[in-house]
């Protein structure tokens, strides 16, 4: 059985996100994950901060 890491996770929604905005900078899209991915530090639970991750850079990137 193969488990996928939150670091594989962010990985992944670092691809999506510079698909589905490919005329934002990479360097925006890492700092937004990066940003967004901090606000979840400390929390005990990490099983869905990849997809709230995804869900706020994807947010704050429409509004860039």
């Amino acid at each position: 059985m193969t488990t996928t890491t939150e670091h594989e996770h962010i990985d992944s929604v670092r691809d999506r996100l510079g698909a589905l905005f490919p005329d934002v900078p990479a360097s925006v899209i890492d700092e937004t994950i990066a940003a967004e991915h901090a606000r979840f530090e400390g929390n005990s639970i990490r099983d869905f901060v990849p997809l709230f991750v995804e869900r706020k850079a994807r947010k704050a990137l429409q509004a860039h």
